[in-house]
């Protein structure tokens, strides 16, 4: 039998991790979900809106507003992309068009069905297809950067192997 690297052993174990946090985190209701949300969209706005506290209520409010909206979009393209990256070093070593590289896409876009499916039960939450659009775009890039990391990492390998041999 033969043994599993390391490197896809903790991939297996961190896509775990994300798909458990993943879960977690669609399973707040409305009101949970906007505090965790809001918390970072006031990071946001502080950080990207210097003249906030001078703009009328109205002001405030549709900053506040589009601000949130891209927050949340945001954390769930990062938390794919995260996902993505974890999936993709359980697949292993393998080229970009292979059949490794398109099982892992395949799987983050049905862990990104079923979470939106998840959401649809959950209070003030709706299941919206845009949503897994997105994060399957997120998982794509992490599928995309951790291939590239890899890819850089075992060419390095390889040529130290090959070096250590010609001496």
């Amino acid at each position: 039998m033969r043994k599993l690297p390391l490197y896809r052993f903790a991939g297996v174990l961190l896509s775990i991790v994300c798909m458990v946090i993943i879960f977690c985190l669609s399973g707040e209701n409305a009101e949970e979900s906007s505090d965790t949300s809001g918390n970072f969209t006031q990071i946001a706005v502080d950080i990207f809106v210097s003249d906030y506290d001078e703009m009328t209520p109205v002001q405030q409010e549709e900053i506040l507003s589009w601000t949130d909206h891209i927050v949340r979009k945001l954390a769930h393209f990062s938390i794919y992309a995260a996902l993505g990256v974890c999936v993709s070093l359980a697949a292993g070593r393998r080229k970009l068009f292979s059949f490794g590289s398109l099982i892992s896409a395949v799987v983050c876009f049905i862990y990104a069905c079923s979470d939106e499916l998840h959401q649809s039960f959950i209070p003030g939450r709706s299941c919206e297809f845009k949503d897994v659009l997105i994060d399957t775009s997120g998982s794509v890039l992490g599928i995309l950067i951790s291939l590239s990391v890899m890819t850089i990492i075992f060419r390095l390998s390889d040529r130290k192997k090959s070096a250590g041999r010609a001496c």
